[in-house]
């Protein structure tokens, strides 16, 4: 599946209306904001289409995922919208995280928790909020609204060190950086330790860089971290993949077209995350070109000047005020 699609569920007293545009979206909230709800509404129309109060349009089919049977139900789904409610351990194993990788669906869970075997963007995590009156006959409106990714300001950054989620291309691309500017770069070697790269580097000025398109399991705990130290900035592009791409050293309107619509060709079957995506295209955009890309080892025709200035160009978010080395 690949696209946005538009999912209305509603009663004549409860309305929900929300877009759903990547294979995993995360819905947060506490006890009484409509999550189970809105899986419950689902699941009656699901089972009951034409004796349910409930009404649902949507473009896809939309099911409901639960209990001891989940795998024999899941592979029984294809190409739909699975609403998973909160309290299903399975979305936690291994075991979840691969089967639906070979599927074709999109998945929204509710989940108070950070599931760290889905590769889930910070962008879609959403919570639920309620505007309109309850009453007899007066719908109450509810609408998705992002957690994170609203209210950025532009920051500037003065860091003492540059922590890089992985060890790959990013980080070779960053440690350059920092030999030019006479900083530290230190790789993280994965998103689970971001975590562990700030809590024993608490007295320095951090600067972190992850992949935003996997990030969503480890955004509660590395942020309440920030807010209890004072220190440190998360910047969270999709991908360093998407940064290179995003810079315009290819030129190409292809790229820009994905660029400004990705989820019209992202097709969640083949690429679990974004940030996989973003990877595959720029390694087909750069075959046998100059700028061929490995994600492994980085090539240095990405730290030309002109490439280097073009990529942090669109770090737009922070203002890098750094005293270059004489």
């Amino acid at each position: 599946m690949k696209g946005r699609h538009r999912v209305i569920v509603s009663t004549k007293r409860l309305r929900y209306d929300f877009e759903i545009r990547r294979n995993i979206t995360i819905i947060r909230g506490d006890s009484a904001s409509g999550k189970t709800t809105l899986v419950d509404m689902i699941r009656e129309y699901v089972n009951n289409p034409s004796g349910s109060p409930v009404e649902l349009f949507c473009d896809k089919k939309c099911q409901v995922l639960s209990g001891s049977l989940w795998k024999e139900q899941l592979s029984g789904i294809q190409d739909s919208i699975v609403f998973i409610d909160e309290g299903n351990e399975f979305v936690k194993s291994d075991e979840f995280a691969k089967m639906i990788q070979l599927t074709d669906n999109y998945y929204v869970i509710v989940s108070r928790e950070g599931l760290s075997s889905l590769p889930y963007s910070v962008e879609e995590i959403y919570g639920i909020r309620t505007s309109g009156k309850y009453g007899t006959l007066k719908q109450s409106y509810h609408e998705f609204y992002r957690i994170y990714g609203e209210n950025v300001l532009k920051k500037e950054v003065k860091p003492d060190i540059i922590i890089t989620e992985d060890s790959n291309s990013g980080f070779h691309f960053f440690n350059a950086i920092c030999r030019d500017y006479e900083l530290q770069c230190r790789s993280a070697g994965g998103k689970s330790n971001v975590f562990h790269c700030l809590k024993t580097n608490q007295n320095k000025n951090l600067l972190v860089i992850a992949d935003g398109a996997a990030f969503g399991s480890e955004i509660d705990k590395v942020l309440r971290l920030m807010k209890e130290t004072g220190r440190g900035i998360l910047y969270l592009p999709e991908s360093f993949e998407w940064l290179i791409l995003l810079s315009g050293v290819l030129e190409s309107n292809e790229i820009e077209q994905i660029l400004d619509e990705p989820y019209a060709y992202i097709e969640s079957k083949e690429w679990f995350s974004w940030e996989r995506f973003f990877t595959g295209l720029l390694v087909e955009q750069t075959e046998d070109s100059y700028l061929s890309y490995s994600k492994k080892k980085l090539n240095q025709a990405y730290l030309s000047k002109k490439v280097k200035t073009a990529i942090l160009s669109k770090m737009e978010r922070i203002v890098l005020n750094w005293k270059i080395k004489k």
